[in-house]
């Protein structure tokens, strides 16, 4: 029945599409039974709140469902990512949920998954392929909108002027490309007269953002008027450094950053970060919600982008309980 369901699948993709916990679970061959749905779940890393609330939906929502998770973790390494998902190829899973590491360098895995005839789902990064014949679909959100409307709050903050530190994500990330690209634009849109005067990349990191910004401090020293970073584990690590230094953060340097975690919104409520542009992280719901379609032969768009919210100091107090 799955080997019939993937080919039904590949017709669909054909003639219909168009149109952001545990350890590794390496299941063996038929590990769900004949009558259970198998998906593998391949994350790229495990080192930070949001990458752990995404893992833990997911987990949750398969569990839910009574469907059979396959999961691995790799550790930040794309080629441990390709053989990841070679090896969930090899174990004949019924689907996979990727969150590629890199933009580039995971086609030989795609490849493998097209040639098993397995549908393969991105989950909050791109990779490179077409959508629909490479892949099902990418589930995510606007990183490009995410970076126009951190540009958009600092701007109207600062009041059009100041110099700017950028602390991007990991390099050659779609996400890190495209929240770049996003606060870029919309600032010499809106406010050319400010200058982003160094630009470094923290990884996506709380210790390598606090590093980083340490160095930038050293280096640019009182020309830093804000720092926008990809993500908020680095702008907690820039607030960190900036503090240690003796500047005050949301005085001396005005930070924001993107993702809306708890400990963000508690820096927000302390006057520290500025704001914050979220980015959830819980896949499992519309993940699942797109096997069940193709389980029953519909079709899905290409691409699914979440909504997100934004939070400053108007509303953080009235959301920080929910967030992860």
């Amino acid at each position: 029945m799955k080997k019939l369901l993937s080919v039904l699948f590949l017709g669909v993709l054909v003639f219909a599409l168009a149109g952001c916990g545990g350890g590794e679970d390496p299941a063996g061959d038929n590990a769900g039974g004949d009558d259970q749905l198998v998906v593998g779940f391949s994350q790229m890393e495990m080192n930070n709140p949001w990458r752990i609330a995404e893992t833990e939906s997911i987990q949750k929502e398969a569990k839910e469902r009574g469907i059979k998770l396959v999961y691995t973790d790799a550790q930040g390494s794309t080629a441990k990512q390709v053989s990841d998902i070679e090896s969930m190829v090899a174990q004949k899973v019924d689907y996979i949920a990727l969150a590629p590491r890199e933009f580039e360098g995971l086609a030989p895995a795609l490849d493998a998954a097209k040639e098993a005839g397995i549908p393969v789902i991105l989950v909050d990064r791109m990779a490179k392929g077409t959508p629909g014949e490479d892949f099902v679909t990418f589930i995510g959100s606007n990183f490009i909108e995410e970076g126009e409307r951190a540009a958009s709050w600092l701007a109207e903050t600062m009041d059009g002027k100041g110099n700017i530190v950028e602390l991007t994500g990991t390099s050659g990330s779609s996400v890190a490309l495209d929240r770049q690209k996003g606060f870029v634009d919309k600032l010499a849109e809106v406010a050319p007269e400010m200058e982003i005067i160094a630009s470094q990349t923290g990884d996506f990191a709380r210790a390598d953002g606090q590093k980083v910004m340490e160095n930038l401090l050293q280096s640019q020293g009182d020309k830093i008027d804000a720092v926008y970073a990809h993500n908020d584990e680095m702008a907690i690590g820039a607030i960190n450094a900036i503090k240690a230094a003796g500047k005050v953060p949301g005085e001396d340097i005005i930070v924001v950053s993107v993702d809306g975690t708890k400990d963000a919104l508690n820096a927000i409520i302390a006057g520290e970060l500025g704001a914050t542009v979220e980015c959830s992280p819980f896949f499992g719901p519309p993940v699942f919600d797109v096997i069940e379609k193709l389980e029953n032969g519909e079709s899905v768009p290409t691409e699914i982008i979440n909504e997100d919210r934004f939070f400053d100091a108007s509303n953080a107090e009235e959301f920080v309980d929910s967030a992860y």
